[in-house]
């Protein structure tokens, strides 16, 4: 059990290590590159590779919890899965419905290029707006993940304490058989 709680951490400090990498990507991105629609593509495909791998990750961890909660706390278990499961839909809702917000938005500019538009234009606005609530969900859904990298850690630290007690009167390893 202690291996299958191991790989659930590696695999969450992998995707939050590729969510912290993916802002400095952003930043890079649209510091470097010549063109603010090339670092948009950039950044939106790199986007779409987080929130696929952030989709499978937290199911395969969701998976795993159910092997590896047996003698521990429940409430810390199920709190566990429960932040697990917000990635997975935090992820899905990045992907299938602000992603599908933004295709909308940019599929109605007619291949114009976003600077092209005014600020107080309602397509321009409408984009801001979609690209606001997918840096909130990004935010929420690591904040999530590292709530839930905590939680695992601690419980198999919790585990391996509680399995060298320093109880005097346990003899139960002085008469193995």
């Amino acid at each position: 059990m202690k291996f299958l709680n191991d790989i659930r951490l590696l695999l969450l400090g992998l995707w939050l290590g590729g969510s912290v990498f993916f802002i400095g990507v952003a930043q890079v991105a649209f510091s470097v590159l010549p063109d603010r629609e090339l670092a948009g593509a950039v950044v939106g495909r790199s986007l779409t590779v987080l929130n696929f791998s952030g989709m499978a990750i937290a199911v395969l961890i969701l998976l795993l919890s159910f092997v590896t909660a047996r003698g521990t706390n429940a409430a810390l278990a199920w709190i566990d899965r429960l932040l697990v499961l917000i990635i997975a839909i935090a992820c899905a809702v990045g992907q299938f419905v602000i992603g599908f917000m933004i295709a909308s938005v940019r599929s109605q500019m007619g291949g114009k290029k976003i600077d092209e538009f005014a600020v107080d234009d309602p397509l321009r606005i409408q984009f801001n707006q979609a690209h606001e609530y997918s840096v909130w969900v990004l935010a929420a859904t690591m904040i999530a993940g590292l709530i839930a990298f905590f939680i695992i850690a601690n419980r198999r630290t919790a585990a391996a304490k509680a399995s060298t007690t320093n109880d005097p009167y346990d003899f139960t390893k002085e008469f193995k058989m």
